[in-house]
């Protein structure tokens, strides 16, 4: 783990592989009339994406992996995958360095029709206000897992281990996970889960980093440098 700061194990330490809460990818939608609704949409010609950049955020990270495995976890074949995906990225037409740039770009400059953010970020903008329509993609979306670890290194450093693990475990009771389930996360727990249920549309099939090989593989196969998402970029720069 990163430079030794947390045990290697750490997921096993808490319960659900220590992930806390959950999120999955949403589609902001600047009007309603027009029909989008879903991600096979995203490659009409009247569309344009606004998304961060993969290489610059990581949020963006998991809107690319939505859109891939929206096609490959539905039985597509990378080279299906492929084509969709540079089919939506040639719709997209500025690369923002991260997801709060992203939404600075969609509501402040008017840029875009369709905006990919957390469903989280979503329900929270709405609770403040925000009259954006937006739809969830329930036939195929990811799983957007948010774990808690314990850094060992400062715990250990400053004698706060019992308190830290006392409120890791804290964060998996039914009374943290409901404040987490208000401000738009998806809470792991059953009953609060069951208690907000009409506010998370149930996903068919919902697939994680783990179906599509892992981060250490997906890092490689999609964001290193010279690996798919740059050469993407520079195809889809050389055909405009």
């Amino acid at each position: 783990e990163k430079a030794g700061l947390i045990q290697p194990g750490w997921e096993q330490e808490l319960p659900n592989e220590s992930i806390v809460h959950k999120s999955v990818a949403a589609l902001v939608v600047r009007d309603p009339n027009l029909g989008v609704k879903g991600w096979s949409d995203l490659t009409r010609d009247d569309i344009e994406v606004i998304t961060a950049n993969p290489k610059t955020s990581g949020g963006a990270k998991w809107n690319f992996l939505a859109l891939w495995g929206a096609i490959t976890q539905a039985g597509g074949s990378e080279q299906d995958a492929q084509n969709f995906v540079e089919t939506v990225f040639s719709r997209v037409p500025v690369l923002p360095k991260d997801a709060r740039e992203a939404s600075d770009v969609f509501y402040k400059q008017g840029q875009g029709n369709v905006l990919i953010n957390y469903e989280n970020e979503v329900i929270l903008a709405t609770q403040q206000g925000d009259k954006q329509p937006y739809i969830v993609p329930t036939n195929y979306n990811i799983s957007i897992d948010n774990p808690v670890a314990v850094v060992d290194a400062n715990v250990d450093k400053h004698g706060t281990r019992q308190v830290a693990e006392a409120f890791t475990q804290f964060l998996f009771t039914p009374e943290a996970q409901r404040e987490f389930a208000k401000v738009g996360f998806r809470p792991i727990e059953p009953t609060v889960e069951a208690e907000f249920v009409s506010q998370f549309p149930k996903i068919d099939k919902l697939f994680t980093v783990k179906d599509l090989g892992g981060w250490k593989q997906v890092d490689t196969q999609f964001f290193a440098d010279g690996a798919f998402f740059e050469q993407m970029q520079t195809k889809i720069a050389q055909s405009k």
